[in-house]
Parts: C-alpha cells; sequence; structure tokens
C-alpha cells in the first residue's frame, strides 16, 4: 500500500473515531457520478469530515478545495492536502488577471467530483452566511454536473476555530436531493436557493 493510501485509510479512521463521520443519503445515493457537494462551512475539519463520509469509490474521485496559502504552509499540511486529499488549490491572494474559479473548472473538465462551501470563508453563526456567486457559475458553465447540497452538523464544535486538537463529538453529514441551475433562473435566486437546500438539511436524519 502506498503511504498515501495508508495516510488516507488512517484520516477516516480517525475522523470516525473523534466524530462518528456518519454519512445520511436523502433524495439521492451515492452513486459513482460527477458532482459538486457543496455545504455549510465552520471549521478547518469541515472538508476532512465530508471526505469521510462518503463512501471510498466516491473519495477517491471527489476533490476538496482548499485554500493555497493556508494549506500549503507546511511541508506536512502540503503534502496531506496534495497526496492524501488530491486538493484543489485556490488562491486568496490573486492578481484581476486570474480567474480564481479557473482550478474548479480545470477539476471539472478532467471529470472530477468536488466538495466546495459557497460561503467562501468560515461562518460563526448558526446559519450559512450568503453563499458567494462561484457555485452559480459552476452551475452555469457544467449543467451536466449534479449539484448535492450537504449539512455538517456539530463540527464546528469538534474543530472550534483558532483550536488545533479535535474534540470527540458526534457528527454527521446529511445530503440532500440534487438541485440544478433553472433556465433563465437569476444568479440571486439560484444562491438562495441553494443555500436554503443546506439548510432544509439541518436536524434530518
Amino acid at each position: 500500500m502506498k503511504l498515501a493510501d495508508a495516510a488516507a485509510s488512517f484520516l477516516v479512521f480517525l475522523a470516525r473515531l473523534i466524530t462518528g463521520a456518519q454519512g445520511h443519503w436523502h433524495g439521492c445515493p451515492p452513486k459513482a457520478e460527477q458532482r459538486i457537494y457543496f455545504a455549510n462551512h465552520q471549521s478547518h475539519f469541515d472538508w476532512v469530515l465530508l471526505w469521510a463520509a462518503l463512501p471510498k469509490d466516491l473519495r477517491a474521485t471527489t476533490r476538496p478545495i482548499a485554500a493555497l496559502d493556508y494549506w500549503t504552509a507546511s511541508p506536512l499540511k502540503h503534502w496531506i492536502t496534495r497526496e492524501v486529499f488530491n486538493a484543489v488549490y485556490v488562491s486568496r491572494q490573486r492578481t484581476d488577471a486570474e480567474d480564481p474559479l479557473e482550478p474548479l473548472m480545470q477539476a471539472l473538465r478532467n471529470g472530477d467530483s468536488l466538495l466546495i462551501f459557497p460561503e467562501g470563508t468560515r461562518g460563526h453563526g448558526a446559519d450559512p452566511a450568503q453563499f458567494k456567486s462561484g457555485l452559480y457559475h459552476l452551475a452555469l458553465e457544467f449543467p451536466q454536473v449534479e449539484l448535492i447540497p450537504a449539512w455538517i452538523s456539530n463540527v464546528q464544535r469538534v474543530m472550534p476555530k483558532g483550536e488545533v486538537i479535535p474534540v470527540p463529538l458526534l457528527c454527521c453529514v446529511t445530503f440532500g436531493a440534487p438541485i440544478s441551475l433553472q433556465q433563465g433562473e437569476a444568479k440571486a435566486a439560484f444562491l438562495q436557493r441553494a443555500r436554503d437546500a443546506v439548510m432544509a438539511l439541518r436536524g434530518v436524519d
């Protein structure tokens, strides 16, 4: 077994040991189809939990989005995100000429699925912040890719902002029915509908 594969198995085991990392599927089955999973965001642990909640065959083709400056700041974080999670790096310090969505679009062109957080940054309230426009543009450019909302529960208590040691606590990820961009649908209306789809999964088990 390659070192990266062993590390992936260990991280999945650790995430499930600490949190349970339970995945509940409502409205869609866990199928090996190209998808964009989008969820609420309150912790650095979010995408680890979301990734660990997927079946193994889906994890192999599903790539989380990672902030380039943070997740390449040390050799260990860089190796884990690159070799274990096959993350798509997004720069938060870019020039006007750079398209921040280009790395995501390239991954979708390659047939990968994505884990994204449309809020763009970790929230502090019980409700997700308003979604940024990235999800809308991805839906517009890749209408064939399923958009799967997800709600991550309790993870902000497992890894509060500023903490580095997780606190054991049962968490779960609830996946909902796919949504799609409707013909002629305005950006603001779509983003509100996508946010509502995520929030509708809160408390569903």
